[in-house]
């Protein structure tokens, strides 16, 4: 059964980044991933979103058609891409953006323990990352923990393997 997920947030938020390492640990665990990305025209600081599609199966068409997963990190990047996702899809979202009603919604404040609790904002991506680990377990967490660190230069390899405990402490915290 294939998982389609979209990551989105706006541009320099490192997503395409995140999504990359999803599908890549999904690989190291012997699935069938892609990954797709979209960003506008501003680039940085605009809307962006990362997609990625993680199958037992071959996968025929490597876009996200209904999201089982959505992560947004900005208002901008939920209204542009908060619609047409799956009546069951798991939503996370940083506590700064406003849904509608009767929406199945997790909201951490994601940004602000980038900044606050991990000591720099750039990690919201790897924070989010261990809160969709968390919520939905759609790779192994151990797996996901070292596709990270492999991904990262040597230096950050400690902040990054805080800001990704630090999204799985908000999803746990929150339940």
């Amino acid at each position: 059964m294939a998982k389609e997920i979209r990551l989105s947030g706006s541009g320099g938020q490192g997503l395409i980044l995140a999504g990359i390492i999803l599908a890549e640990a999904a690989l190291h665990q012997g699935k069938v991933a892609v990954q797709s990305q979209s960003y506008g025209p501003e680039a940085r600081g605009g809307a962006s979103k990362s997609e990625v599609i993680i199958s037992d199966t071959e996968i025929l068409y490597p876009k996200v058609n209904h999201a089982d997963i959505f992560l947004s990190l900005t208002q901008k990047s939920f209204d542009t891409y908060g619609s047409g996702n799956k009546e069951n899809c798991i939503i996370v979202i940083d506590s700064s953006v406003k849904t509608p009603e009767g929406l199945n919604v997790i909201k951490l404040p994601i940004l602000e323990t980038a900044k606050e609790k991990v000591g720099n904002s750039i990690v919201a991506n790897i924070v989010s990352l261990g809160a969709i680990q968390a919520a939905t377990n759609i790779v192994d967490r151990d797996v996901l923990e070292e596709t990270i660190l492999g991904r990262v230069p040597a230096h950050v390899k400690e902040l990054n393997k805080k800001a990704f405990q630090a999204g799985i402490d908000l999803v746990k915290n929150a339940k």
